[in-house]
């Protein structure tokens, strides 16, 4: 049998199958990522929001507990994260009229040997799908968008910050 070349992708061993990473060497740190997202909608939509009249009751309220429940069950959902006890979970919900959107920002950290920076990511999903099963009756059209990692720091790779 032939190997495959070795790869970059640590999800899959030398015969090119899927695995769980060995994290069992690396050293416990105190591991932290940041990722954002937006959901963005019709300003009617936006002020049921703000005004805290949407049929289903507070929308950001409720969007900050899925958040939070997302990241701490990530690896329930996706298929080889390590679950991890996190040590902290802080979601930031932020109103822009002007773009008639709702951004959303999540920290997540851990005491570790493997980083959260999917803790992050699934909590910043949950918390805009929130949004819009919420919101949905009054607007189908919202868009997702702009998902991504801003911020990890420690373990071996050390501190990454995403190019603005």
């Amino acid at each position: 049998m032939t190997h495959a070349p070795s790869s970059p992708l640590t999800h899959f061993d030398s015969q090119g199958q899927a695995h769980m990473v060995d994290v069992a060497a690396k050293a416990e740190t105190h591991r932290i990522a940041r990722a954002t997202g937006s959901i963005r909608m019709l300003p009617a939509t936006l002020a049921l929001i703000t005004a805290g009249t949407a049929k289903k009751g507070d929308v950001i309220g409720i969007a900050r507990i899925a958040a939070i429940q997302a990241a701490k069950r990530t690896a329930e959902l996706i298929p080889l994260c390590h679950p991890l006890p996190l040590t902290r979970v802080a979601v930031d919900f932020r109103i822009d009229d002007d773009a008639s959107a709702v951004h959303i920002e999540v920290q997540a950290e851990t005491v570790g040997k493997t980083g959260v920076e999917m803790e992050a990511l699934t909590a910043v999903q949950v918390g805009l799908l929130t949004i819009y099963d919420m919101c949905k009756a009054a607007d189908r059209g919202m868009v997702m968008t702009d998902v991504r990692l801003l911020e990890k720091q420690g373990g071996k790779s050390g501190h990454w910050v995403a190019e603005s």
